[in-house]
């Protein structure tokens, strides 16, 4: 790669130390780090909890939904037992299946929020860790 002598202005090839014009020392070439890509930190930790509240209620709902058909009541309970029952691992996730905390965060106040279950999490806004004691965002260390 061709390069110029910074005092003199000469090309210079890419070996050389010093311009061979008016021998100026040629600084080295800066080396590109790539830098590797860095994770994406989880908001939450166990967020998954509500999954696994819909995959144990799916079956008791499935089941609970035929019996209920079986029994001639199946139109008016069994049927909606069994919708339910298929979409709970879907809606487990989204309900939460814990409380969900909300509040501020007391490092900088952007809006934060977590479930319970949550020992500590970092804030999206200022990443700084927060801990959540007594349904309140305090500061952790």
């Amino acid at each position: 790669m061709e390069r110029l002598c910074l005092k003199c202005g000469a090309q210079l090839a890419a070996p050389f130390k010093f311009c061979p014009g008016c021998a100026a020392a040629v600084p080295p070439e800066p080396e590109l780090v790539a830098t590797p890509p860095t994770a994406e930190k989880a908001p939450v930790q166990g967020a998954f909890s509500g999954l696994l509240f819909g995959f144990i209620a799916a079956p008791v709902l499935l089941i609970v939904g035929t019996m209920l058909c079986l029994t001639g009541l199946g139109a008016i309970l069994g049927i909606p037992f069994i919708i339910g029952g298929i979409l709970a691992p879907l809606l487990g996730p989204l309900m939460g299946y814990g409380m969900l905390v909300k509040g501020k965060c007391p490092w900088c106040g952007s809006p934060v929020s977590s479930l319970t279950s949550a020992q500590s999490f970092s804030c999206d806004a200022c990443n700084h860790r927060l801990a959540v004691k007594n349904g309140t965002y305090i500061k952790a260390a």
